[in-house]
């Protein structure tokens, strides 16, 4: 079968021939319809000092994907042949203690699909099926190639209630900053203001949903603040971009006894006020992955009741056509890129 693999340890991917993937008794085999690209994988394109740590080559790429289960394998029994899935990305232990007391989404032991196991930029993927989604029939596949990063920015959102508040969001126009915006307009927040540098994706995020977006190197959040009669600063905060600078604004700019969901990787250098984080009596939260499997849950009721996140996908390209759609993402001006299978 065809599938993009990293198979050297350099710069770029490459679409390779590999032998069909062989599933265990508990695993699906999934025929792949759409699947979507990830920051991830543009790390492990670029080969970066992330990558060079996380990834072995030779794999298979990619864990944001749907399709249709092909095979099933002999202890499965509540997935069938023919149902249009998607999948949870991480592939948790079930015994250690996080697992044990419902949060496998921290698992002492998780495996990545596309990053610690072949993944889902493939014909066909193999994955166990516990981790297998059934979607609504009334959301559509390329949204259910995007549940993954979906989940990511619902998990961010909704860590903390929404309704009535203010809210910051720094690097709002990466799609996983933008579908937070949509998610924060839903929920009843009162104004959503986001920070990002590239122009692109400021219009990304006002389109879905931003109150107001601003370049933080020509505009300052006390102005907006005051545009919008904000007198105390930020209820809830989320940093969606791994900036410092950026971090340092949201922290300065909260109310007292503000919440702060921190998705954003920021850099091992990154030195904060801790002065101000404390006397401002700030709580933060670190978000990895989507909580399994509540966030699932809320990402397919909103869907289903009416939020729409449809303008974060912005290219699709025939999987053939990876590396074009790679170097659009490398580049930026983009959402969501969609890779059709079919």
């Amino acid at each position: 079968m065809k599938a993009i693999v990293k198979s050297k340890p350099e710069k770029g991917i490459w679409m390779e021939d590999v032998p069909m993937p062989q599933i265990g008794p508990n695993d699906v085999l999934i025929k792949v319809k759409k699947s979507a690209i990830c920051g991830t994988d543009l790390h492990i394109y670029k080969w970066d000092e992330w990558a060079q740590q996380a990834i072995k080559p030779p794999l298979t790429i990619g864990h944001e994907f749907m399709g249709t289960v092909v095979e099933v394998g002999s202890e499965v029994d509540r997935v069938t042949v023919g149902e249009r899935v998607t999948v949870e990305g991480h592939i948790a232990c079930g015994f250690c203690r996080n697992c044990r007391r419902g949060r496998q989404h921290i698992c002492d032991h998780t495996i990545g699909i596309g990053v610690s196991k072949n993944g889902g930029f493939a014909e066909y993927v193999a994955v166990p099926a516990k981790n297998v989604l059934h979607i609504d029939d009334r959301i559509s596949d390329e949204m259910m190639s995007i549940m993954d990063p979906f989940g990511n920015a619902t998990h961010t959102a909704l860590s903390f209630p929404l309704l009535g508040e203010d809210v910051l969001i720094t690097g709002i126009g990466g799609p996983i900053g933008a579908m937070a915006a949509a998610i924060c307009r839903f929920s009843g927040a009162r104004n959503i203001i986001g920070t990002d540098l590239s122009p692109y994706r400021r219009e990304l995020a006002r389109q879905l949903g931003a109150t107001e977006v601003i370049d933080p190197t020509k505009q300052s959040l006390k102005e907006v603040m005051a545009k919008h009669e904000m007198v105390g600063g930020f209820d809830i905060g989320l940093e969606c971009s791994g900036s410092p600078a950026a971090f340092n604004d949201m922290v300065n700019h909260m109310y007292n006894g503000g919440k702060i969901s921190l998705l954003g990787l920021l850099p091992q250098h990154t030195q904060i006020n801790w002065s101000k984080l404390i006397f401002k009596g700030l709580t933060l939260k670190g978000i990895y992955g989507r909580e399994m499997y509540e966030t699932w849950y809320q990402m397919e009721m909103m869907l289903t009741s009416g939020l729409n996140i449809s303008p974060v996908i912005t290219h699709r390209f025939n999987s053939d056509d990876f590396q074009k759609a790679f170097e659009i993402m490398e580049d930026g001006n983009c959402g969501k890129i969609i890779l059709n299978w079919e």
